[in-house]
C-alpha cells in the first residue's frame, strides 16, 4: 500500500529543509518502510515523503508517525501520516471559535459589558474548563450566557468588530470550495457571530445556537434545542449523506471537547492547536502550522491555495 508522511511547520517560521526531510526519510527506512520519493509542497513549509508498506494501515501509520516524531523531537514540525489514496476530501466540517476564528465570542461580549474585566475573567475560566472537558459543555454554555443577562444587543453587534480570523482559515475554505468540496461551519457559538463568520469566510452552510432576546436585550438564556457536540456529529452525518459524500471523504477540524464526536467520525479528524482531551483522540494533530496545514495534508501545493 502507498502511504505519505506530510511535514508541516508554521508558515512564518519556514523550518523544513532538505535536512529535515532526509532525517524523516531515514527514520522511515529504519522502521522498515520503503521510501519512494519526496516532494516539497511549499518550500520551507510543507513536504511529502512517500513510502510503501504491507502491514495494516493503522499499524503502519502509528509506527511511521512515532518513528518520524522521534527524530524530529526538537523541530517545530507537525507530522501527518496517511494512505495516499483518498487524502483529498470532498467535505469540510469546521468548528468556529479558536479554530476558524481566534476569538471566543462570549469572552469578547463579556469584555464589552464589564469594564473592570471581572466578568470576562469569570466567563473565560468557565470556557477553558468546558473546552478541556472538566465540566459539561451544555451546562457551561448556559452558565456563561446567564452572566450576560441584560446585555444590550448593540454590544452583540459591536463584538463582531473584534472577530479575527485564524491564519489560513479563509484560504482553507475558499480553496476547498473552488475544487468542489462542501464546507460546513458547526459551532456551539451564536447566530449573530456564526452567520457573520460563515459569510465572510465563504462557507456553504452554518449551524449554531441562538441567544434569546427581549426588548433589545439578552435574557441570559439559550433557545433550545442547544447545539453541542452530539449535534455537530448528527449534522455532519446528515448533511454529508444529503450531499452524497461518505464519511471517509470528509474532514473535520476543531479544538475542544465538544468537537470530539465529529473528529472521530470524519475520514480525517484534525485537532487544531487543541486542548489535550481533543488532541489525544484525533487522527491528526496540528500544533505548529496554521489552517493551510489542512490543505497541505491533502496534497495541495502552495500555488494552488487561494489567497
Amino acid at each position: 500500500m502507498e502511504f505519505v508522511v506530510t511535514l508541516i511547520c508554521d508558515p512564518v517560521a519556514i523550518t523544513i529543509d532538505g535536512t529535515t526531510c532526509a532525517a524523516a526519510s531515514d527514520a522511515l527506512k529504519n522502521a522498515e518502510m520503503a521510501v519512494t520519493g519526496t516532494d516539497f509542497l511549499a518550500p520551507g513549509i510543507a513536504c511529502d515523503i512517500f513510502f510503501q508498506a504491507s502491514d495494516p494501515p493503522e499499524i503502519v501509520t502509528a509506527r511511521a508517525e512515532e518513528s518520524v516524531r522521534l527524530v524530529l523531537t526538537h523541530n517545530l514540525v507537525d507530522v501527518v501520516v496517511q494512505l495516499q489514496q483518498g487524502r483529498r476530501k470532498r467535505f469540510l466540517a469546521a468548528d468556529m471559535e479558536s479554530t476558524i476564528i481566534v476569538n471566543e465570542m462570549l469572552n469578547e461580549l463579556a469584555a464589552l459589558v464589564d469594564g473592570d474585566g471581572k466578568m470576562e475573567k469569570q466567563i473565560s475560566r468557565i470556557t477553558a474548563r468546558a473546552m478541556r472537558g472538566d465540566m459539561d459543555f451544555s451546562g457551561a454554555l448556559r452558565e456563561r450566557v446567564a452572566l450576560l443577562e441584560g446585555c444590550p444587543c448593540t454590544l452583540v453587534e459591536k463584538a463582531k468588530s473584534r472577530i479575527s480570523f485564524m491564519p489560513g482559515a479563509v484560504s482553507l475554505v475558499r480553496t476547498m470550495r473552488r475544487d468542489g468540496a462542501f464546507t460546513l461551519l458547526l459551532s456551539g457559538g451564536f447566530s449573530p457571530f456564526t452567520e457573520y463568520v460563515a459569510t465572510a469566510a465563504g462557507f456553504d452552510q452554518v449551524t449554531g445556537n441562538t441567544l434569546e432576546v427581549r426588548n433589545g436585550r439578552l435574557t441570559g438564556r439559550v433557545i433550545d434545542p442547544l447545539f453541542d457536540g452530539s449535534g455537530k456529529l448528527e449534522t455532519l452525518r446528515r448533511v454529508a449523506l444529503g450531499k452524497g459524500v461518505s464519511l471517509s471523504e470528509t474532514m473535520a477540524v476543531g479544538d475542544g471537547v465538544n468537537d470530539i464526536p465529529m473528529l472521530k467520525a470524519a475520514g480525517t479528524g484534525v485537532a487544531f492547536h487543541a486542548k489535550p482531551v481533543a488532541a489525544e483522540v484525533a487522527q491528526v494533530r496540528i500544533s505548529h502550522g496554521d489552517l493551510t496545514a489542512l490543505l497541505y495534508l491533502q496534497g495541495y501545493r502552495s500555488e494552488e491555495i487561494v489567497i
